[in-house]
């Protein structure tokens, strides 16, 4: 193969509001973090080991600006994109690096709707989450629960 290939796919959570920068020509950037998780069982210890690796997301222009509607700290979204490194003088004078992924494309993984609705259980202890995201509160006498859908017949 006589090609190269610079492609990145990520799946993890932001660990950040999206942070636009506008320029005069009317495009602009958005530029927030993302963190990924790998889980194991340490051999030694037999304790689940969890690491997180944080990368930084650059997305341009109409992308940018629907990153920063739809996106809040903590949605799971999934990016694709090339790596690029990029340096920089910094304020001590020394010079800095940095490697982002520059997005091609992005799909949202989890929607607004769902950041609140957890962010609302996780805020009120004394709330449960039921079937189809409904919210059992303790001043409800029965949950409102959907019957599940049958099952069709299809092979997929």
């Amino acid at each position: 193969m006589s090609g190269t290939l610079n492609k990145v796919m990520l799946i993890g959570h932001l660990g950040d509001e999206v942070k636009m920068h506008y320029f005069e020509g009317g495009g602009s950037i958005g530029r927030f973090p993302i963190a990924t998780n790998e889980t194991y069982t340490s051999r030694q210890t037999g304790e689940r080991v969890t690491n997180t690796d944080w990368h930084n997301i650059v997305v341009r222009n109409k992308a940018a600006e629907i990153c920063e509607k739809y996106l809040s700290k903590g949605d799971k979204v999934y990016v694709e994109g090339r790596l690029k490194n990029r340096q920089w003088q910094g304020e001590d004078g020394n010079t800095r690096y940095t490697t982002e992924v520059h997005v091609q494309d992005f799909t949202f993984l989890s929607t607004k709707k769902e950041s609140m609705a957890n962010n609302a259980a996780n805020a009120q202890p004394g709330q449960q989450a039921v079937q189809n995201t409904t919210v059992n509160t303790p001043s409800q006498a029965t949950p409102q629960v959907s019957e599940p859908e049958p099952e069709d017949d299809l092979p997929f």
